[in-house]
């Protein structure tokens, strides 16, 4: 497993060791252990999965403490845009945010740390997606922020004016307004 930093403290892109022969291929998406050796100590408690059609766009979403998640992301099948922003306040990247292309191909994991907003866009046909929590979903600590936030400036892949976006979360408000309690 291959642990890559990005310019955001804590969020971090992992790329598995992929084993390939005649039949296909075999790798360990996660394991304690390795992750362990790797400086990540995390017990996730949920797994979810989605299924998303070209254009969906869901996002971007928190929970706030004590019940805020750690989310280990990765694509099964097809090619999302990652997103992750930091809405750690006494962060020096406070309010900026990391992207970057999950496919069932390159197999690559963002690891999407408590006090950050997570979204994704897909960019084929379709999608299925599937991350980890380290905290049980809970209703009420639930907060997000606008996709097309313009203090943001994320680019998502795709024309915003072809998305499809929830009811709930084009109800969002910008990070400004937001209630997180990072």
């Amino acid at each position: 497993m291959n642990k890559e930093e990005t310019f955001i403290k804590d969020l971090v892109v992992l790329t598995p060791d992929v084993f390939e022969d005649t039949r296909g291929y075999f790798f360990e998406g996660y394991n304690k252990n390795k992750f362990s050796t790797l400086g990540i100590d995390i017990d996730f408690v949920q797994d979810n999965q989605s299924f998303s059609q070209r254009g969906t766009l869901r996002g971007l979403h928190y929970q706030n403490p004590p019940y805020a998640q750690t989310k280990l992301v990765r694509v099964l099948q097809g090619e999302i845009m990652d997103v992750a922003v930091d809405l750690r306040k006494d962060s020096p990247t406070y309010g900026q945010h990391f992207g970057i292309k999950l496919t069932a191909e390159n197999k690559k994991q963002l690891l999407v740390p408590q006090g950050f907003a997570h979204g994704f866009s897909v960019l084929s046909d379709t999608a299925v997606v599937m991350y980890k929590c380290d905290q049980f979903y809970n209703k009420a600590s639930e907060g997000g922020i606008r996709f097309d936030d313009p203090t943001l400036h994320i680019d998502w892949g795709m024309d915003l004016k072809d998305a499809i976006v929830s009811e709930k979360d084009l109800i969002l408000p910008g990070i400004a307004d937001c209630n997180s309690e990072f």
